[in-house]
């Protein structure tokens, strides 16, 4: 049964350039992808959070440059939290799949790999 599921994902920046924007968003939405074997039609929508440090442009620009021209994208500002990771690009992907909650493979990439462990480990 085709159920819609969410992915996470997060990659860092170095600066707030709109290219490193771009490239990191492109780099982590590919490896979702990958990940999971997502064909583009089975994406139902994508949430894009950046860190207040990040306004040098959209992360759906990224997503956009890929051909996800008619994919429904929306952004946000995270919550400042003192002593938050900087310059993180976070995203909740949207699919429908087949898969099961435990199936669905977490990306986390460069500074942000260290967010949430619990969800790109193999359950035990």
């Amino acid at each position: 049964m085709t159920v819609v599921r969410g992915i996470r994902g997060a990659i860092t920046v170095e600066r707030d350039e709109a290219e490193a924007i771009v490239v990191a968003t492109k780099r982590l939405l590919r490896e979702i992808v990958a990940r999971n074997d997502i064909d583009l039609e089975e994406i139902a929508s994508v949430l894009f959070s950046v860190t207040a440090d990040l306004h040098a442009q959209f992360p759906a620009r990224g997503a956009r440059e890929l051909g996800w021209a008619h994919v429904p994208m929306l952004h946000f500002t995270e919550v400042e939290v003192a002593g938050a990771l900087p310059r993180c690009i976070r995203v909740l992907m949207h699919v429908n799949t087949e898969r099961g909650q435990l199936e669905v493979r977490h990306v986390y990439l460069d500074g942000a790999v260290g967010l949430r462990p619990d969800l790109t480990q193999a359950p035990s």
